[in-house]
């Protein structure tokens, strides 16, 4: 008599009625893939699968794995609910196996430390690869994730380590965390120092920074400088509060996405740092609210650059800033093919009465500015577009312009019927609309 006849389900499944008799390591695989609700409920009914449940690879603990409805009742039983199901399922489980550890708290706020600790003693164990912990907090308790836990054995395993809404000031003591490649740090206390320990003691992170190809630094406010030599560093995005950027050349820094909050001179520091920071820049959008500072002439040139987008903010910008300084971005950049601005809104143009595009072409991005600034600036009296490239300015002591290629001619044909489809019509009648086209002097 088979086992399974024998009333021994443990390493037995029923199928469509049938005993089918698997080998305990295939039950255990089967069972591994099963979400983790699916596999809590398989142990309840096949004592085959509750001795694997005791070795289940793969807690994700949230409201959601658990089944807790967060509309069922209030914020104090859904805590309730919460710990005592976490409580059940670290009760039941050996620690052994666990490859994923995923506790996301929200919305169960302030839970107390003594908990969370028994949590992540009962489930960190050898051989562990993905530690996640996710807590919520209204202002209240802030827990220290307890460094002791992560022993020489457990380290060298893990592989991805995330926290969110705690402290986590034993970092630099933590030891070699030779396997470690993925690290997430989300509202985060740790100082410089410690966050600096903590990395010089990633053997596997400190090689992925040369291979770093995009840095976020987002919201970070009580961040003072960004020092990367990262060479393969390809896209950059900012936004916080002023401080000193270097990246170290940066040849292969294609991309930047840059935008500081309650700065008077953002695309100053765009126009007269950037150059020389990332030279190769071929795509710019920049974001700025609180400009008081013009635009000066860009020091240096922006060679590459082939998109430029501009987002201004209205709500604190200066009525005193002059935006047609904004053409020395167009100077610095030779290669532009799209220029796109933002978020112009009326009361930065009240003072606006003269506008001059100079290389006005037929792409759509420059014909919606174009149309943008007909219809915020209300004292515009004057709108000169220029499609000559500024070539037809003419030299002190010669009358005649600078030559024009057929490239160029062709653009500013295409262009002048642009300017007949699209803006003609859209400009008022108190508007004096000076369109410049190539001359005779400029096809000689």
């Amino acid at each position: 008599m088979s086992p399974c006849q024998q009333g021994d389900i443990s390493r037995c499944i029923e199928t469509m009625g049938s005993p089918v008799q698997l080998p305990e390591d295939i039950l255990n695989q089967i069972h591994s893939l099963m979400s983790m609700r699916d596999a809590a409920q398989a142990a309840c009914v096949s004592r085959g699968f509750l001795r694997s449940w005791r070795c289940f690879p793969s807690l994700i603990i949230s409201l959601n794995s658990l089944g807790i409805k967060e509309d069922a009742s209030n914020d104090d039983e859904i805590t309730r609910d919460f710990i005592c199901r976490v409580e059940h399922i670290m009760q039941n489980h050996s620690g052994v196996g666990v490859k994923r550890l995923i506790i996301t708290t929200y919305p169960c706020a302030n839970l107390h430390p003594y908990s969370v600790d028994l949590w992540l003693q009962s489930a960190i164990t050898p051989g562990i690869r993905e530690i996640k912990l996710l807590l919520y907090r209204r202002g209240g308790i802030l827990y220290n994730f307890p460094g002791s836990l992560l022993s020489s054995e457990i380290r060298s395993s893990i592989q991805s380590f995330r926290l969110a809404e705690c402290s986590f000031h034993c970092a630099a003591k933590v030891g070699c965390m030779s396997s470690l490649t993925n690290l997430g740090l989300r509202s985060v206390h740790i100082t410089g120092e410690e966050l600096y320990g903590f990395l010089s003691n990633c053997r596997a992170i400190s090689c992925l920074l040369q291979k770093l190809d995009t840095l976020d630094v987002l919201g970070c406010s009580k961040l003072e400088m960004i020092d990367s030599n990262a060479p393969n560093l390809s896209a950059f995005f900012f936004k916080g509060y002023p401080i000193h950027i270097s990246l170290g050349g940066a040849l292969r820094l294609r991309k930047v996405n840059f935008s500081r909050d309650h700065s008077p001179d953002a695309l100053y520091y765009a126009s007269t740092k950037l150059p020389f920071v990332a030279p190769n820049l071929q795509t710019h959008v920049l974001s700025t609210s609180d400009e008081t500072v013009n635009t000066p002439k860009a020091f240096g040139k922006f060679k590459h650059l082939k998109y430029l987008e501009i987002v201004v903010s209205a709500s604190n910008f200066s009525q005193d800033y002059d935006l047609c300084s904004l053409i020395s971005f167009l100077d610095a950049s030779p290669a532009l093919e799209s220029l796109i601005v933002r978020c112009l809104q009326e009361e930065c143009h009240d003072n606006l009465k003269n506008v001059m595009i100079t290389g006005f072409c037929s792409a759509k991005s420059m014909i919606d500015l174009t149309i943008c600034i007909i219809e915020k600036a209300k004292a515009l009296e004057c709108l000169t577009l220029d499609t000559t490239r500024g070539y037809d300015r003419r030299f002190v002591n010669i009358d005649k312009c600078l030559r024009l290629n057929k490239e160029a001619l062709l653009e500013a044909k295409k262009a002048r019927i642009a300017i007949q489809r699209y803006v003609e019509g859209r400009v008022p009648p108190a508007v004096n609309l000076k369109v410049i086209e190539p001359c005779s002097k400029c096809i000689r």
